[in-house]
């Protein structure tokens, strides 16, 4: 009797979360297609700037968003360089990212599962992941997030599919996307504090300019230098299969 009641529960269940599922994701392309990303990152950055402290909350929980929508952060990004400056930008997008990733691959695991599953279908690139992952878990993940070789929007969802556990997914993540962060974000800050300038409403010297540049400089040294050795150690960690290139050649989408 008890096995009666608990297999059409079981079913009941998982036909719902394959019905939720579907709606999100398709909710989810849908937006991605159709909203002005643009407008809605730059209007966005200009009502946060207004917000004070409350602004850095705000600005994580939108770009976690973007995150989970398959819209692109990159104008989020450099703007949370050019609002927060270097150390409160870099702090705000590390939090927005990591929590969109970490929304993007609790969907993918518990929710929209078989949709996910079909999209990387006969991939195989990410079935060498998948089987890199099993072999070295988190490893694999801050090497990918080091040197993307994946969409990144896509393959929050798709380390769903794996065996990692939440938290080794989500601390391999949050530091693996460190360098990248890094460099995007001091990328705004001199941008902001240029047009800053150009408009009179502030301004650095001659010596605190060529401190900014000769860090930036250094920051993309040390980042191009990172992103090029987890690619090398992803090439032999993910072997490239029969037809396609090795995972670092090419490396796919950035996350910005």
């Amino acid at each position: 009797m008890a096995d009666s009641v608990t297999r059409p529960n079981g079913s009941n269940s998982l036909m719902w979360k394959a019905t939720i599922g579907a709606i999100i994701v398709v909710g989810l392309l849908l937006a991605a297609f159709t909203l002005p990303v643009k407008e809605y990152a730059l209007a966005a950055l200009e009502w946060i700037e207004g917000l004070g402290f409350v602004g850095y909350a705000v600005f994580a929980m939108i770009y976690a968003i973007f995150t989970v929508l398959f819209l692109p952060g990159f104008i989020l990004t450099v703007g949370g360089g050019a609002v927060f400056g270097v150390v409160g930008g870099f702090i705000a997008v590390s939090v927005g990212s990591t929590v969109g990733a970490c929304v993007a691959f609790l969907l993918g695991r518990f929710f929209a599962r078989g949709m996910i599953e079909a999209r990387v279908a006969g991939n195989a690139r990410f079935a060498a992941i998948d089987r890199a992952v099993g072999a070295r878990g988190w490893k694999i993940v801050f090497l990918t997030r080091l040197s993307p070789i994946f969409p990144f929007n896509l393959i929050n969802y798709a380390y769903g599919l794996t065996n990692i556990p939440f938290w080794h997914y989500a601390l391999a993540s949050w530091i693996g996307m460190m360098p990248g962060t890094l460099l995007y974000v001091y990328i705004g800050a001199i941008a902001g504090d240029a047009a800053a300038a150009a408009a009179g409403t502030g301004g650095a010297g001659p010596a605190e300019w060529a401190m900014r540049i000769v860090g930036l400089i250094a920051t993309a040294i040390v980042t191009v230098y990172i992103t090029m050795t987890a690619r090398k150690a992803l090439n032999d960690a993910v072997p490239a299969t029969d037809g396609e290139s090795h995972p670092g050649d090419g490396v796919g989408e950035a996350r910005t």
